[in-house]
């Protein structure tokens, strides 16, 4: 029967053998920039023939979903092409009032992405999140200077290996798609927030419950722990903004009196 099976997938026409490369893009298994394997692995991974494989890519190349250059193979295309150059990413980046709205927008989807993650994590994507988790908890502990570039890319990391235990590669490849802006609201938030010793326990606190709720498949739990945290953060860097314009207003008081 396996040998059968076998013979079958050898034959498999360059179409289909596309169709089953372009869902592994999809699903996150090849990415964004990545090279793929060698032909040899591909084709021991597919079961087909070097002969399918090579015109399965020729598809794949002419709908410029993969790129080859000469003696460097192929690489998985961006596939949302200049997101991070265009004029309205420029816009968002330099208008920091656009944070809030980001984080509206985070709340509709990681708040989704954490359930669907509870419910359809494999014990591989636990495997994952878990690392992503005690990464971040790990560097958190260290009792170190806290780098906020690198802890605002471990924070990034562990939200994002959620949302890719969703499996809906269209809220996955959205989110990816938003990549700078997101590592800059998450930026923000541990800048303004994590030398203050109740938002960093409140953000610890938060991302513990949330990694429990999806680890334990808890899948309204999880959806909870992911607005709460988000609602958490906006609150209080709204506090922040509050105090410093009361600040601000008292200096001119005084300035007046001088």
């Amino acid at each position: 029967m396996q040998q059968e099976h076998e013979r079958v997938s050898a034959t498999l026409t360059p179409d289909a053998v596309a169709e089953r490369l372009e869902r592994m893009i999809l699903d996150g298994v090849f990415r964004p920039g990545q090279l793929l394997p060698s032909e040899r692995r591909l084709c021991e991974r597919l079961g087909v023939s070097r002969t399918s494989l090579r015109e399965g890519l020729r598809v794949l190349r002419s709908k410029g979903i993969i790129v080859t250059r000469q003696g460097r193979g192929s690489v998985v295309a961006e596939l949302v092409a200049g997101r991070d150059d265009s004029p309205l990413m420029h816009l968002f980046r330099d208008h920091p009032r656009t944070l809030y709205d980001l984080l509206e927008v985070r709340s509709l989807l990681e708040g989704e992405s954490a359930r669907l993650a509870a419910e359809r994590a494999t014990p591989a994507d636990r495997v994952l999140i878990q690392r992503r988790y005690e990464a971040m908890a790990e560097y958190v502990e260290a009792g170190q200077a806290i780098d906020v570039e690198r802890l605002a890319h471990l924070d990034h990391a562990f939200h994002l290996a959620i949302c890719q235990a969703s499996h809906n590669p269209v809220l996955v490849h959205t989110l990816q798609s938003l990549t700078d802006l997101l590592l800059s609201s998450v930026f923000a938030s541990v800048k303004n927030l994590y030398h203050r010793e109740r938002p960093r326990a409140m953000i610890n606190r938060q991302h513990a419950r949330l990694y429990r709720a999806v680890m334990e498949g808890k899948p309204q739990a999880a959806r909870r722990a992911a607005l709460d945290h988000l609602h958490g953060i906006e609150a209080q860097l709204r506090e922040i903004e509050a105090e410093d314009q009361r600040l601000e207003r008292s200096a001119m008081r005084l300035d007046e009196w001088g």
